[in-house]
């Protein structure tokens, strides 16, 4: 498969270019974490998208071919669980072919199966979710049994496999694991992992959010700050959305991811594709645009391609600049969006 030529990339109402594609394989998960998929709403009777529904790799890849040459460098395989998709390694090999970077997000549980084939099909980084280091907080957190072992033997099983970037994902939420953070950065960046620690948000409906849960950014460094000497990263690129700062003497990094404490929606470059192909421009979105039905229609290339654009170049979301007690629009959940 040979790259799309680029045309000129869209800019929106306040001139952001479409970078990233982060896109959902299926709105499953095996976890029930309290702040995104909770029992009492995701329980036994909830209904899931059917399979005709969920867009096939080949039309997932047809897809991304538009945004690649709409300009999107960066890829991103996300759920629910990514690995729940059967012969995931599959779309990877195909997402591979537009030579950009490729990455995927999952809770870890089924890496240790899974590190190998993922990796041989030529996925280069990995991001795992890890909210806790004790047994009983993550199960806690989780709502899925004593998993904690697991996700760890799936670390360890992508880093035999030759991973270049293993990068930890913590949700911090106040009263139930900020007291570990320094733990978790010293458990990790010893194996030369980057973890980044992000601020509890208020994404979807069902987590109960409440900003009196949120550690800030500036909190989580002062604890971390006692523990380690740590100096400011630059930013590599504009729209990285991690506030790095490394360890004094070595290459480790720790980032935080702001949300609310500091939004940096001026600079989010970050398109979502759902499972069943709704194009989402924000993560606490509302409603979204149906690209899986123009490429069902049998739209063409060119048109899914004006179609994209149009909807970026009138995209003027900025909800955590706007974050107020008051509600606004139901939004969608994470697990349907693809976080």
């Amino acid at each position: 498969m040979n790259q799309p030529l680029p045309t000129v990339a869209p800019r929106d109402q306040l001139d952001r270019p479409l970078r990233d594609l982060r896109i959902s394989v299926t709105d499953r998960c095996n976890f029930r974490c309290r702040y995104c998929m909770p029992k009492e709403a995701f329980g036994p009777g909830f209904r899931f998208l059917p399979k005709s529904a969920i867009l096939s790799f080949e039309e997932i890849t047809r897809v991304a071919g538009v945004f690649v040459g709409l300009g999107v460098k960066k890829l991103r395989i996300t759920g629910g669980e990514p690995l729940l998709r059967r012969e995931l390694p599959v779309l990877v090999a195909l997402l591979r072919d537009f030579r950009c970077d490729l990455s995927l997000t999952t809770n870890g549980s089924l890496l240790e199966e899974q590190a190998g084939a993922l990796r041989e099909a030529g996925l280069d980084r990995l991001t795992v979710s890890v909210d806790s280091l004790d047994p009983r907080t993550f199960e806690a957190i989780t709502d899925a049994g004593n998993s904690l072992a697991r996700v760890l033997r799936g670390i360890e099983a992508a880093e035999r496999c030759g991973f270049q970037s293993i990068k930890i994902n913590t949700v911090v939420k106040r009263g139930v694991n900020e007291h570990e953070l320094v733990d978790i950065a010293r458990h990790f960046t010893g194996r030369g992992h980057t973890v980044r620690f992000i601020e509890f948000m208020d994404v979807g409906q069902t987590n109960r959010w409440s900003r009196r849960d949120v550690v800030s950014a500036d909190e989580m460094l002062a604890m971390l700050g006692n523990a380690f000497e740590l100096t400011p990263v630059e930013a590599s690129y504009r729209g990285e959305v991690a506030r790095r700062h490394r360890i004094a003497g070595s290459a480790a990094e720790i980032g935080f991811i702001t949300s609310v404490s500091q939004p940096f929606c001026g600079h989010c470059t970050r398109a979502r594709l759902s499972a069943s192909g709704m194009l989402y421009t924000c993560l606490f979105a509302s409603q979204g645009t149906d690209v899986g039905a123009l490429l069902r229609a049998g739209a063409t290339n060119d048109e899914l391609e004006a179609g994209i654009a149009d909807v970026w170049q009138r995209r003027a979301d900025r909800y955590s600049e706007l974050r107020s007690s008051t509600p606004g629009p139901r939004r969608l959940e994470m697990s349907y969006l693809g976080g």
